[in-house]
């Protein structure tokens, strides 16, 4: 199915795993353990994780108990910020083809470029780690309720 908004693979992947981290974050998480929870491949996870860590988001726990945690408090962390720490500093186009081309007055999409630009870049700054405690089910916790739309 083909969408409008792209996000790579690795963004994606770094927001899912940080939101799974984030549901409890003291406590140290394999990377065999949110590669099976994410159905992912661990070779891409933990390059993932990688840069994550160098970002400052995540910290590596050595050891026959290692893994990963939180480096910060979920509250403190947006999702500006994991999506940054893969895919580098979110710069807002207002030209679908990244350099306009057109001789026109107006882009053939009108504002909408720009106003789906803003719209995610607002919703990646405003939403912490700490808001998304509902993507994830913990282990033993009930089925959601089914509501209808």
């Amino acid at each position: 199915m083909a969408t409008v908004l792209k996000i790579s693979d690795a963004a994606s992947l770094a927001m899912h795993t940080m939101a799974l981290l984030a549901m409890e974050p003291a406590e140290v998480v394999t990377t065999h353990e949110i590669a099976t929870d994410l159905k992912v491949s661990e070779a891409h996870l933990s390059k993932v994780l990688q840069r994550l860590a160098r970002a400052g988001l995540v910290k590596s726990v050595r050891g026959p108990q290692g893994g990963f945690k939180l480096e910060k408090r979920r509250e403190q962390i947006t999702l500006l910020e994991v999506y940054e720490a893969i895919e580098g500093r979110l710069e807002s186009s207002n030209c679908i083809l990244g350099v306009r081309s057109c001789a026109g007055e107006q882009c053939i999409l009108g504002v909408l470029l720009e106003s789906i630009n803003r719209q995610v870049r607002d919703y990646l700054v405003g939403t912490r780690l700490s808001e998304l405690n509902r993507v994830y089910r913990r282990k033993g916790d009930a089925e959601p309720a089914n509501h209808p739309n």
